[in-house]
């Protein structure tokens, strides 16, 4: 009997690669922070860092996974902006509380507001999602 050819297989999108890296960062940082603030006497800010690691690790995979089978308008910008927003707005919240001052002035809100610009970039992504042409 004669099988048929099977389609050679997709090539792995190279957003897939670089945001499972930054998922896996965003998550391991996130747990390591949070047991960190179950230790300290005051964990505000570490709470709020392990946070926001957590909460934006899940959305760094799905990232990838869409970029490995849709073509999104903006994927790549949404990346590099919530990426960016977590490295500032987290590492001067790691700063703070480790070395007792800000990364610089206003790192914080201009990593919160390129969080937002990362989310809102995703939104207007969504106005034009075709299939992936190999």
């Amino acid at each position: 009997m004669i099988k048929p050819m099977a389609p050679p297989p997709e090539p792995t999108a190279g957003l897939l690669k670089v945001c499972l890296a930054f998922s896996g960062l965003a998550g391991a940082l996130g747990v390591v922070t949070l047991a960190m603030a179950a230790h300290a006497d005051n964990p505000g800010s570490l709470g709020t860092a392990a946070r926001m690691l957590l909460f934006h690790a899940p959305v760094f995979l799905g990232i990838g996974l869409l970029a490995q089978s849709r073509k999104v308008l903006l994927l790549p910008v949404t990346a590099i902006f919530l990426f960016c927003g977590l490295f500032l707005f987290c590492g001067d919240l790691f700063s703070r509380t480790f070395l007792g001052s800000s990364l610089f002035p206003m790192a914080a809100p201009i990593g919160g507001m390129f969080l937002i610009v990362g989310w809102l970039s995703l939104a207007l992504g969504a106005l034009r999602v075709v299939p992936r042409q190999s």
